[in-house]
């Protein structure tokens, strides 16, 4: 695969032998969790037949990326091992490579299960860490010839929650994505995806305020990735436990979307998928 570099077009990438074109919708990126423990599902999709039957059911629905993650990143998680993150995925990834022609993300802060996944079929790396974590991750993105999601998260998963505090949260988390893209660029990286991190290190005030800020992230010259599905944010306004915020999800996916996001990261690839056919139309 070689990337199309951003300078070319910053919205139009060529991903697993597709052509996306993030300028002209929306695009879907399906959430699948092979984890016992995802705040989301409860490891719903934990073993290899239930991971395959969802991946595919939201290949049907209209995904345009599959991602997929072996260790949760919800608040408060402890981190897996490497070896049992790829005793989760690998299997997965080398399956649906073969079975399905959606271009594969692998979520990890990890290079070395990066790396095996690129090898297995993926062609995303979707790092939470926006390559903080990992010295060594830039350096297999741009071997692998990989697209990159960056994001960015203040403190790590099991502290990020702890009281995050900004000077000012859309100019703060603005200066790390432009600093981040910068040195994947320096790395020869040329696809590259930005996300601002929705739960991750944010009250519910700072995720308010990004969504309606997220215009600001445009002059960063990257396609923008929002991940708003079912988080705790909306379970705060409504209410709600994680298995009822469809209609929350709903209206934060349309909010993403009118404020500039190219892609949204969601759990209900179905539903969403028709929320933002509406809002493309309407925006």
């Amino acid at each position: 695969m070689s990337p199309i570099t951003s300078e070319a077009d910053p919205l139009l990438f060529k991903v697993a032998g597709r052509e996306l074109d993030l300028s002209a919708r929306t695009h879907i990126m399906g959430i699948l969790n092979v984890t016992p423990d995802s705040f989301s599902d409860g490891g719903k999709n934990f073993s290899f037949e239930q991971a395959l039957a969802h991946a595919y059911r939201m290949a049907e629905d209209g995904a345009d990326i599959i991602d997929v993650g072996g260790e949760s990143t919800r608040p408060d998680s402890d981190p897996v091992p490497v070896e049992e993150e790829l005793r989760r995925v690998l299997p997965v990834i080398e399956c649906l490579a073969k079975e399905v022609s959606i271009p594969l993300s692998i979520d990890t802060y990890k290079s070395s299960v990066a790396e095996k996944a690129l090898k297995a079929g993926a062609t995303i790396i979707n790092d939470v860490s926006g390559f903080i974590f990992d010295a060594r991750m830039p350096q297999v993105a741009a071997e692998n010839n990989a697209t990159v999601v960056l994001m960015h998260m203040q403190g790590n998963p099991k502290t990020m929650q702890r009281s995050p505090v900004y000077e000012n949260v859309t100019q703060d988390v603005f200066k790390f994505l432009d600093a981040q893209v910068q040195r994947a660029r320096s790395h020869g990286i040329g696809q590259i995806i930005i996300d601002p991190g929705i739960g991750f290190g944010k009250t519910l005030e700072h995720n308010l305020r990004l969504i309606k800020e997220l215009k600001t992230f445009r002059s960063i010259g990257c396609p923008l990735l929002v991940g708003p599905s079912r988080k705790s944010f909306i379970g705060s306004i409504l209410d709600l436990p994680v298995g009822e915020r469809l209609e929350g999800t709903a209206a934060a996916v349309t909010a993403c979307i009118l404020n500039g996001a190219n892609l949204v990261r969601v759990h209900d690839v179905k539903e969403m998928k028709s929320v933002a056919r509406v809002a493309d139309a309407l925006k």
